[in-house]
């Protein structure tokens, strides 16, 4: 596709190469012939854009589902800082009892 396009463009301004003897409607075709293009090879990056979003995306999430080594780094981190495990219901709980967190909240 995109080698059809720079064909055209190529002929294109083989055709335009002597601007005098060019005509007002042939101005107004070639405009609009290359609005038409601009605006087609817009949306064809676009769609090359999202198809290579696509790919490396699935073939991010399809890596290796069997390997969990995520969860070991996840529960590392926990267990080794002063970071609160979102998941643990004392912090939920003492979250909710939290005098400063409801004043915030409007409660």
């Amino acid at each position: 596709m995109f080698k059809k396009l720079a064909e055209s463009l190529k002929t294109d301004k083989g055709l335009n190469a002597c601007p005098l003897m060019s005509t007002p409607i042939e101005s107004v075709q070639e405009r609009a012939k290359k609005t038409f293009l601009k605006s087609l090879s817009k949306h064809a990056l676009n769609l090359y854009e999202r198809k290579t979003d696509v790919n490396n995306f699935t073939r991010l999430a399809l890596s290796n589902p069997e390997n969990t080594s995520h969860n070991d780094l996840i529960e590392k981190l926990f267990d080794n800082s002063d970071f609160v495990n979102p998941l643990d219901e004392n912090s939920v709980f003492e979250l909710s009892e939290n005098e400063r967190f409801l004043k915030d909240l409007g409660l």
